[in-house]
């Protein structure tokens, strides 16, 4: 069977390693990290034109590499094949291998920034998305000089403080280690992290298995939705996250 694989490169690492192990002859397209910091709309045109691309009659199906992600997602369009994605709020539940797992390290541990190899590695803002980022159009990615320079010391220092600490709703770090290699170096770079905000760390293995399932098969309806050709994903308040409606 031959699939397409739609992906953030967050997961590069961990899809190529499943890729590399599947029977299946899977052709992979990564999207850069940060369609989610540049709006709901923005991220949905980015996926859907990749999407729109798959026209090969050979494909089985298009395998999407994301979660809901700030409904990045939503009111996405399958076309000439299946689309099949996870269900899963974000990347985290892709990493710790199930909704279960990631719901329950969530309740147990809130406040918690998750780092992955892929967040480490590929941490920068990509070129194509810089000025179109959320955070560019509210100028939140400019110095404390340049706000000083634009706004006068007193506004700078409140702009700062408010929008400038991304962190500051958070009281701890994960590092999850998903054993697709170099993870001593990557788990190096969370330590330096951790210890620059002075923030704990703790290292948790990862899983692969949802990752495993998504290239492979099989795509049991409660952990993946399939979107038919003709139909558009949508939210589902209730357990299933996304469904899919004509």
């Amino acid at each position: 069977m031959r699939r397409k694989l739609i992906s953030c490169e967050i997961f590069y690492r961990e899809m190529c390693a499943a890729v590399a192990r599947s029977l299946h002859t899977v052709d992979v397209n990564f999207l850069p990290k940060g369609l989610h910091d540049i709006g709901q709309e923005r991220m949905l045109v980015r996926i859907q034109h990749a999407i729109d691309e798959v026209t090969d009659s050979r494909y089985e199906a298009v395998l999407l590499g994301y979660g809901l992600c700030n409904r990045g997602i939503e009111g996405l369009v399958a076309r000439a094949c299946p689309v099949v994605i996870p269900r899963a709020h974000d990347c985290i539940t892709l990493f710790l291998g199930s909704r279960q797992r990631y719901d329950a390290y969530f309740a147990s541990h809130p406040g918690t920034y998750f780092l992955s190899a892929g967040w480490l590695e590929r941490d920068e803002v990509h070129p194509d998305l810089k000025d179109i980022s959320i955070a560019h159009r509210m100028g939140m990615d400019i110095s404390y000089d340049q706000m000083v320079e634009r706004y006068g010391q007193e506004n700078a220092q409140y702009l700062h403080d408010i929008l400038g600490d991304t962190l500051r709703n958070y009281t701890r770090f994960a590092f999850v280690r998903t054993g697709t290699g170099y993870n001593g170096m990557f788990e190096q770079q969370a330590r330096v992290k951790s210890e620059a905000h002075r923030l704990p760390l703790e290292v948790i293995e990862g899983d692969s298995t949802l990752i495993e399932r998504l290239i492979n098969g099989p795509w049991d309806p409660e952990t993946f939705l399939i979107v038919p050709p003709g139909h558009r994903v949508k939210v589902d308040l209730d357990d299933g996250i996304i469904t899919a409606e004509k």
